[in-house]
């Protein structure tokens, strides 16, 4: 299979490099040389020669699979799609990286929408295994199956999302669970530090071997009805963007990229906190899942 990937920022020449070490013919395409450049240095030695990089839409026509990167922007994303049907094949399978946006609506660029799907990875991509694939109304079942036997080649961990709903599954459930701990913050229930400390050391820590109907499970669903009972409608249900978080973003403080967000990264504590998540990310990987 050959397999063209769009977008040659962080997510896209990571994947051009997975592609790359699974056997894949890997052709990676960004519109400006520049970005397309800088990708190549990042991708590790001993695959970054067999990549082919281009700047051409020409290049993407023998592809059988286009995995599409770009910015997360649902105009320049249907932009994108209506160029590129000129430059594809009618057999190519079109996926996209999105987070979030709406399947269906994407679709509505691509000439053989039955071919369009969903194939949501997650960062640092060469370290964490899930991959979301998401179905739209037109997308076949045999479409899906295939990435999500693409998805099992480069040994990921492929979910699949048979309906198209905002922010999929991943970030909605990523996204209940950071409006409830904001709350608490945010009343002084709890610190900014304790309410990590409580996922890093209880329930991520648990949650990284026991998903949460496993977790039901192991600690009785009687017990959870119970709970469930009383707590439930005492969680936060709000339908705006937690304050906390919108007082931040309203300062710039959006993080490890601005060097402040709810923690501030000064000098290049920005760069060791990244390197510390990525080697505890794969010391976990290593202990729980490499073979």
């Amino acid at each position: 299979m050959q397999v063209g990937i769009c977008g040659a920022g962080t997510m896209g020449h990571s994947m051009a490099e997975i592609f790359a070490k699974s056997g894949y013919t890997v052709t990676l395409y960004n519109h400006r040389l520049p970005t397309l450049e800088k990708a190549k240095t990042q991708i590790d030695p001993s695959v970054r020669d067999a990549i082919v990089y281009t700047t051409s839409w020409d290049d993407l026509y023998a592809m059988d699979l286009i995995v599409e990167n770009v910015k997360e922007d649902m105009d320049v994303k249907l932009a994108f799609y209506q160029e590129l049907s000129k430059h594809i094949q009618d057999t190519t399978i079109v996926a996209t990286n999105t987070s979030g946006l709406s399947i269906n609506t994407l679709s509505k660029g691509i000439s053989h929408p039955e071919r369009f799907i969903g194939f949501h990875w997650f960062n640092p991509p060469t370290i964490i295994p899930l991959i979301e694939i998401i179905k739209g109304d037109q997308t076949t079942d045999t479409i899906a199956q295939t990435i999500y036997d693409v998805a099992l080649s480069l040994d990921k961990k492929p979910v699949m999302v048979n309906k198209d709903v905002l922010g999929f599954a991943a970030n909605r459930v990523q996204l209940a669970v950071v409006r409830e701990v904001l709350d608490l913050v945010d009343r002084g229930i709890v610190s900014k530090e304790g309410a990590d400390d409580l996922m890093k050391y209880g329930l991520g820590f648990r949650w990284a071997c026991l998903g949460p109907l496993e977790t039901l499970d192991f600690g009785g669903l009687d017990t959870f009805y119970h709970i469930s009972e009383y707590l439930i409608p005492d969680l936060c249900d709000s339908h705006d963007v937690p304050k906390i978080l919108a007082e931040n973003y309203e300062k710039g403080r959006y993080g490890i990229k601005t060097k402040a967000g709810f923690y501030d990264y000064p000098d290049d504590l920005d760069q060791k906190k990244t390197q510390e998540r990525d080697q505890k990310l794969a010391a976990l990987y290593n202990a729980l899942y490499k073979k």
